[in-house]
């Protein structure tokens, strides 16, 4: 990825007419506050590590895995955040890890632990970089220096138990590379967030990651099997049997511990036969209220297809459920709904059948194949969407949060409302988008995208307003993330999330598996 944006730059998009049209025009961008600086003019600030600890460490892996180089560091200093990316365009120094480790064997993940632990060094575990919420910051938190651990050697599949249906890859194999290696013998993860072409494994079950195809395939640790943890006391490994009544489920301690609790090197995940047939339909419902009862209808019915969505009137209508035709050919259709189909022939008919009785019977009116088509065709793109509005002005972020269905209108007004009053009173007109990214029996999520001018510091601009928004979530009842994570950013709101009791819980366990708090430090737990 780019050290200063989200992906490949040969992917780097180019802002239509229409999308600046509606950017000057609407929002009031003008000139960005920051420009994208060359790498080799970025300042990093030098490294901490002192050069017996980096001979120490070059003894346990290598010394072709430790590096100290500033290309090196500056490419793990953190996420990719919208405050991530303006840090970035920042001439002051970067703050960045002290070195980057990447070791190849659980046996030295152990060593290096072990080490740190005893020689004061933080330790950040690194697989794709896509952290968005202060997941990957180096934050050093007293100790004496802070290294990332990389992962990317741990990139392999393992096994595939293909009677079981139960794969077993390094923790550090992306989203593509795990696809790719399961294809050959005609299976699939099925998992497919947006940062899916980066992302590793080990991040989408340290995150509680949900991919896009969550309704018919369930979030990631729904798929997750087991797991194997490496901390600074010892190896866990989770996962004995399907099912268990063998006390409380440790692997629950790992999955969404975010590398504060252990390293997660290999996972064991639940893996499906490649569908036969896959088919996309596009829904318009006249308002949002009326799309989300029929969704709520369709998934508490158990009708619900791989893939649902919603967006509503204002996301709908600069169509950016369609990331190649942003604000050209405006949906006039009120919202917009997206449905994939999997599975054999004869199954897909039959569950879009069904499905389309439903969503007819709320309201809804079918649009074909295209919309769903078209969504397919661009659905991990909207980050490149955001560095070019970055690149001309325009403060782009996301939040997200899920809730009950009775609770699903109250929150979205709140939080709509909440976003809307800080980015105003700050002298910018924002645009808040918003949709129904996955859905459940109980509840659903709501992902919101906003738009506005950068002000003269943008950082603090976006700070403000998600500060506003978090406090609008808590008091509306929601859960501060859905599939972003703790990170740094959600953190002040954790106890607000759980209480000081689930605070002590999660410091207990810390105790017991990293006494030193070495892993990721500043992260999830308050």
């Amino acid at each position: 990825m780019q050290w200063d944006a989200w992906g490949d730059p040969a992917k780097k998009r180019e802002l239509s007419d229409a999308v600046t049209s509606l950017l000057t025009g609407f929002l009031g961008v003008s000139a960005p506050t920051r420009s994208r600086l060359a790498i080799e003019d970025v300042q990093v600030t030098p490294s901490a590590l002192a050069q017996s600890h980096v001979e120490a460490l070059a003894g346990l892996v290598g010394a072709e895995y430790v590096s100290t180089e500033d290309s090196d560091r500056i490419l793990r200093a953190g996420g990719k955040s919208t405050p991530d990316l303006l840090r970035r365009r920042s001439a002051e120094p970067q703050d960045a890890p002290d070195a980057v480790v990447t070791p190849g064997t659980d046996a030295e993940v152990e060593q290096v632990l072990r080490y740190c632990s005893a020689n004061r060094i933080a330790v950040v575990p690194f697989g794709g970089g896509t952290s968005v919420v202060g997941g990957l910051d180096p934050i050093r938190d007293g100790f004496d220096a802070v290294l990332s651990l990389d992962l990317r050697r741990f990139d392999q599949l393992v096994g595939l138990d293909e009677e079981s249906g139960i794969a077993t890859f390094g923790g550090g194999t992306t989203g593509p590379r795990a696809e790719e290696l399961l294809r050959e013998h005609g299976f699939s993860v099925g998992h497919f967030p947006q940062s899916f072409l980066f992302a590793t494994l080990g991040g989408f079950a340290a995150t509680r990651s949900s991919g896009q195809a969550s309704a018919g395939y369930g979030r990631f640790e729904d798929m997750v099997q087991g797991l194997t943890v490496v901390t600074p006391s010892g190896v866990v490994e989770t996962g004995r049997a399907p099912a268990s009544a063998a006390g409380p489920d440790l692997g629950e301690l790992f999955v969404g511990s975010e590398g504060t609790f252990g390293v997660i090197t290999h996972v064991r995940v639940r893996v499906h036969r490649l569908p036969e047939t896959t088919v996309r339909e596009g829904w318009s419902f006249p308002d949002f209220a009326t799309g989300a009862a029929a969704l709520r209808e369709l998934v508490q019915e158990g009708s619900a297809p791989t893939v649902l969505r919603l967006s509503d009137e204002a996301e709908s209508g600069v169509n950016l459920a369609t990331t190649d035709k942003i604000g050209e050919n405006a949906f006039t259709g009120g919202c917009l709904g997206i449905t994939t189909y999997e599975g054999t022939a004869s199954h897909t008919a039959e569950r879009m059948a069904e499905a389309r009785a439903i969503l007819t019977a709320h309201g809804g009116t079918s649009l074909g194949e295209e919309p769903g088509n078209s969504w397919e065709h661009g659905r991990f793109d909207a980050p490149y969407l955001r560095d070019a509005l970055l690149d001309v002005g325009a403060l782009c972020e996301t939040l997200e949060t899920a809730t009950t269905w009775g609770n699903l209108a109250n929150l979205r007004s709140s939080v709509t409302e909440a976003l809307t009053k800080a980015l105003v009173e700050q002298g910018t007109q924002p645009l808040v988008m918003c949709h129904i990214s996955h859905t459940y029996k109980t509840g659903a999520s709501l992902y919101f995208t906003v738009v506005s001018a950068q002000t003269e510091d943008p950082i603090a601009q976006w700070h403000k307003a998600k500060t506003a928004a978090g406090d609008a979530i808590i008091a509306a009842g929601g859960t501060i993330t859905h599939h972003h994570a703790v990170g740094a950013d959600h953190r002040p709101w954790m106890k607000d999330e759980i209480g000081e009791l689930g605070a002590n819980i999660l410091r207990a366990v810390k105790n017991a598996v990293d006494p030193a708090g070495i892993l990721n430090p500043g992260k999830l737990i308050p």
